[in-house]
C-alpha cells in the first residue's frame, strides 16, 4: 500500500467522482481507476459504490478513509519533525487544546517560543480531553492541554495556573438568570445541555444528586451549546465564558468544585527537536511560577 495511492483514494472520496479526481491529480482516468482497483484487490474489499453520476464510500471505504487520513497526517508530521532550514530550529509542533482560559497562558508561551525560533509553526487541534489523548496516543499530537478530570497516568504533567468555574448558562431574561447561585433543585424542571465527556457528565450528575433530570442535548464545543441556549433548547452546564456571549447569563453552581487544567505529553516519547525545546520552555516557565497576563 503506497502513500501515493492512499492520496488518490482520499481525493476520489472527497470529489465523489473519478473524472474530477483524475483532473485534480493530473493523471488519466483509466490510470486512476486501475490504481484504485489494485488497492481494492490488495485489501480484499470493495471501497466504492459506483453510481451513474457519483460514487460513494462503502463501509470498508469509510474505515479506510479514516485510517488513510491518519497515515497521511502522521507521515506529514514526521517529515515536519525532521525539517531544518539553514541550521536553525524549524518544524511543526502539534498542540491539542480544550476550551479553557488556560489557552491564553499557552498562547503566550507559544509566542515567546516563536520569538526565539521563528521558523517553527504551531498546529492547534481543538477538542475534548478524550479526543486530544486519542491523538496523542496515535502520535498525531505532541502536547495536550486537557481539562480535568482526566487520566494522566501515561503522561508527564504540568499543572496550569487557572481554574475554570462551573455554572449554568441561561438566556438573560430567564428567571434563573437573576439568581446568585444555582443549586440542583433549581434545575429539576429545566432541560439541561451537558458536556459530552463521560467523566465530566459523571461529576455533574453527582452534583445533581444522581436524580432524574431532563437532558435535552449534549455538546463538545461550547459555541454549539450557546446556540442551543439561545434557541431555548435548555440551560447549558459549562465553564464561565459569558464575557463572549452578552445575550446570555452565567450563574455559578453552588458547591461545585472548580476544574483545573494540565499540560501533558507522552512519557518516554522521542520528540522532534522543536517539540522537545517547547516542552523544556513550558517546564522552565511554569515551574518558575509563570502567571498569564489577564485582562
Amino acid at each position: 500500500m503506497e502513500l501515493r495511492v492512499l492520496k488518490y483514494f482520499l481525493t476520489i472520496a472527497e470529489e465523489e467522482n473519478i473524472t474530477r479526481a483524475a483532473k485534480l491529480l493530473h493523471i488519466t482516468q483509466p490510470t486512476l481507476s486501475r490504481q484504485i482497483q489494485q488497492l481494492e484487490d490488495e485489501l480484499g474489499v470493495t471501497l466504492f459504490q459506483r453510481g451513474s453520476h457519483r460514487i460513494s464510500l462503502t463501509e470498508d471505504g469509510l474505515l479506510l478513509k479514516h485510517r488513510a487520513q491518519e497515515i497521511i497526517d502522521l507521515t506529514e508530521k514526521t517529515f515536519s519533525d525532521f525539517s531544518t532550514a539553514e541550521n536553525n530550529l524549524a518544524g511543526k509542533i502539534t498542540v491539542g487544546c480544550a476550551e479553557t482560559y488556560n489557552m491564553k497562558t499557552l498562547a503566550e508561551l507559544m509566542a515567546k517560543f516563536r520569538a526565539k525560533f521563528p521558523l517553527v509553526t504551531f498546529q492547534i487541534v481543538s477538542g475534548t480531553a478524550d479526543l486530544v489523548t486519542e491523538r496523542i496516543e496515535a502520535g498525531l499530537v505532541d502536547v495536550g492541554l486537557l481539562m480535568e478530570p482526566v487520566d494522566v497516568a501515561r503522561y508527564d504533567v504540568l499543572r496550569m495556573p487557572l481554574k475554570e468555574r462551573w455554572g449554568a448558562m441561561f438566556k438573560a431574561e430567564s428567571p434563573l438568570a437573576q439568581k446568585n447561585f444555582i443549586c440542583p433543585r433549581d434545575l429539576l424542571e429545566v432541560p439541561l445541555i451537558l458536556p459530552e465527556r463521560p467523566l465530566v457528565q459523571s461529576a455533574l450528575k453527582k452534583w445533581l444528586g444522581n436524580k432524574k433530570f431532563y437532558v435535552a442535548a449534549t455538546y463538545t464545543l461550547l459555541l454549539n451549546a450557546v446556540f442551543m441556549v439561545e434557541k431555548d433548547l435548555g440551560a447549558a452546564l459549562c465553564y464561565d465564558f459569558s464575557r463572549f456571549f452578552p445575550s446570555l447569563k452565567f450563574v455559578p453552581l453552588c458547591e461545585m468544585p472548580d476544574s483545573g487544567a494540565v499540560l501533558v505529553w507522552k512519557k518516554q516519547k522521542v520528540f522532534s527537536k522543536a517539540a522537545r525545546k517547547f516542552i523544556e520552555l513550558c517546564q522552565t516557565e511554569m515551574l518558575a511560577g509563570y502567571q498569564p497576563k489577564l485582562i
